[in-house]
């Protein structure tokens, strides 16, 4: 196995185009084409951690934080982020990131979160902008089906819950090629009528270039009509942050019991309680404060998040509970969802959990 193919897995999944333009997420360090036949996933890279690499072999570290987030001058060992990177590097290790971008894709990040912690119809708490296209493309009718089918399978044509999606218009497409042609119909030099079917479809903005690799390969023309529109629809798949509903109404402190067993927490910070019960529950993994209000707009009951400050707290939110929950136990799932990832698609690949994976911040 390369290197590349467990980043190319990963990247299907969370695609680096939709990281945060302060992020450092991607192949930190090592080349795509060194062999590897095991990895190693933590949420942070920690001297630990790569020691636990170490010791049982893996050349390939995963985690959730980068290691390098700002531009690093000089590399002589004087903090834990430079050793991190001498003893990776002595020891061939490569490391890479999966952040911002795992936090905001569908199933990522608070998509895991918000399954552990019961919720369903759930949809992006802060839907992304600006990360879908249209595309319109002229099809001859005897091929359009064909066409059609083959964007689907590239990831075109998914409309929140709804697969498939497209809208046919029939109508003639007229073209005359020149002496250097060879046209799929009508003859060279001649003006040619031909019944096409116009189809309209959206992509995500990453699956640009499979999109359109799969349609030059079916599409029988020698010269493909196409055209490709940035949009301004929300993205409520993608995007930072979750809310959706419980089964049912559950007293407040029944909930909060709940979050704590299964996040296994002893504390968590909450604002006062003004309701009884609760429905509709919004989640952010890791920092949150920043999705506060979205919360609110999306009529949470409560919000559950990490990294709150006290002011957050004296705000008022109508009805709507804070709950502190912390940063590494929002996140404590993502080794487990990205060995699942990669598991599924590579079953002979041995992915490990770091021993030394553990929360940074004690509680006496």
């Amino acid at each position: 196995m390369k290197i590349k193919d467990i980043v190319g897995c990963i990247e299907e999944f969370a695609p680096l185009s939709l990281q945060e333009s302060w992020d450092n997420a991607g192949l930190l360090t090592g080349n795509l084409s060194s062999d590897v036949d095991a990895a190693l996933i933590a949420l942070d890279i920690t001297e630990e951690v790569i020691d636990d690499a170490i010791s049982h072999g893996e050349k390939l570290i995963i985690a959730h934080h980068p290691l390098i987030f700002s531009g690093i001058k000089k590399i002589n060992g004087n903090n834990s982020i430079e050793r991190s990177l001498i003893k990776a590097i002595k020891n061939d290790i490569a490391i890479y990131a999966a952040h911002t971008n795992i936090d905001v894709v569908k199933n990522g990040v608070s998509w895991k979160m918000a399954q552990k912690l019961g919720l369903e119809d759930v949809n992006a708490l802060s839907a992304g902008k600006g990360l879908l296209r249209k595309l319109i493309v002229y099809v001859p009718t005897s091929h359009a089906e064909l066409v059609r089918d083959a964007l689907f399978m590239a990831g075109a044509g998914t409309i929140g819950n709804y697969g498939s999606c497209s809208f046919n218009s029939v109508g003639k497409g007229t073209f005359k090629g020149n002496e250097s042609t060879n046209p799929f119909v009508g003859k060279v030099g001649e003006m040619h009528v031909e019944e096409e079917v116009k189809i309209e479809t959206v992509f995500p903005t990453h699956l640009q270039g499979k999109v359109l690799k799969v349609l030059f390969e079916v599409h029988p023309y020698e010269e493909v009509a196409y055209d490709v529109f940035p949009l301004e629809n929300s993205n409520l798949s993608d995007g930072a942050g979750i809310v959706g509903d419980l089964e049912k109404e559950i007293d407040f402190f029944e909930y909060l019991s709940f979050v704590k067993e299964t996040l296994n927490i002893k504390t968590i910070r909450h604002s006062a309680n003004p309701k009884s019960m609760i429905k509709r529950v919004a989640i952010c993994g890791g920092s949150g404060s920043f999705l506060i209000s979205n919360a609110k707009s999306a009529g949470a009951d409560i919000y559950i998040t990490g990294d709150l400050k006290y002011h957050d707290f004296t705000e008022n939110f109508g009805p709507m509970i804070l709950a502190d929950v912390g940063h590494w136990e929002s996140e404590q799932f993502i080794p487990e969802l990205l060995s699942t990832h990669i598991s599924q698609k590579f079953s002979n690949f041995a992915v490990l959990i770091a021993q030394s994976h553990r929360n940074p911040v004690f509680c006496y």
